[in-house]
């Protein structure tokens, strides 16, 4: 449950009694408070930019190499040169080009809600309720590249997530989202 919580108060997504909940935990609970912090750390990495730029670095000092030294670095870059032979014609196919991602929407008055879009060949995939909150949701792994996708409640009514304002009309008069997924 606490896990819980700390990932709706991450994603504000709590009611008003339940941010009261959390915050009286957080106080009373030194172990929860750690825990809540450092996820919130973690989530502020998670959110902050990648790094693009590398100082270059110049070696003043000249050294003289004998070439005994190379032989033990020779062999173990052949040895490196072999290994990454191997794996460029194994890895290919066992790398995850995808990355997860979190689908949610607030529907307190449906029962079922579901998700279709070309991630899933535009099949209905059921999405889960979160408790009495009205948040529904589900996490996919997505491939990176341009998806578009609509939320399905109660089993007929189809919506464009509300909170993606990329959109275009679909072949049946509805409106699918468009979202961009980079790796």
């Amino acid at each position: 449950m606490k896990d819980y919580m700390i990932s709706m108060f991450i994603d504000d997504e709590l009611s008003l009694d339940d941010k009261i909940e959390f915050v009286e935990t957080v106080h009373e609970d030194k172990i929860f408070k750690k825990e809540a912090v450092d996820l919130i750390r973690q989530e502020k990495l998670l959110r902050s930019d990648i790094v693009e730029y590398v100082p270059s670095v110049v070696i003043r000092e000249k050294h003289k190499i004998r070439w005994s030294m190379l032989r033990p670095i020779t062999m173990f870059l052949s040895g490196l040169a072999a290994a990454g032979i191997i794996l460029f014609f194994t890895l290919p196919s066992q790398i995850n080009l995808s990355k997860p991602y979190r689908f949610i929407i607030f529907q307190p008055d449906i029962s079922q809600a579901e998700i279709t879009g070309s991630f899933t060949g535009w099949t209905a995939v059921p999405m889960k309720k979160l408790g009495p909150s009205g948040y529904w949701e589900i996490t996919l792994d997505l491939p990176g590249g341009e998806h578009r996708f609509s939320y399905i409640l109660e089993g007929d009514k189809r919506i464009a997530d509300p909170t993606i304002l990329a959109r275009e009309q679909d072949d049946f008069g509805g409106e699918n989202s468009i979202l961009e997924v980079s790796i």
